[in-house]
């Protein structure tokens, strides 16, 4: 299952172009593990760096990972209204009352391009 869906991340994601194979040596793939979400009532329990978000609004729906936040120096507003983008929906989506948020923990693993000798 885990190789189905690197191969759709890396061919049919309609946001990226597919992958060539001329890339695939420089590639570093990563895997994460996610634990259960957990309902977010209160966006101040929102720990940037150790939370991933999943957000629902009118049938849209959205991820981002707890290392998305760190890797693009998010606080927890930019956060939020990130997640609400991915949805497609204005950057403030996430408070609206019928809005849903969940948060998740992730462990990720990755593999990246060697260099010789290693």
């Amino acid at each position: 299952m885990i190789s189905e869906y690197a191969l759709r991340a890396a061919l049919s994601d309609p946001r990226f172009p597919p992958l060539e194979a001329s890339e695939l040596p420089a590639c570093e793939i990563e895997i994460s593990v996610l634990t259960a979400p957990k309902r977010v009532d209160n966006p101040d329990e929102i720990e940037v760096g150790r939370d991933g978000l999943i957000f629902e609004l009118g049938g849209r729906r959205s991820l981002l990972l707890p290392q998305v936040a760190t890797e693009w120096g998010f606080d927890r507003e930019r956060f939020l209204a990130e997640v609400a983008g991915k949805a497609g929906l204005p950057a403030d989506a996430w408070s609206h009352p019928d809005a849903r948020l969940w948060s998740f923990q992730a462990e990720a693993f990755s593999e990246g391009p060697r260099s010789e000798g290693e």
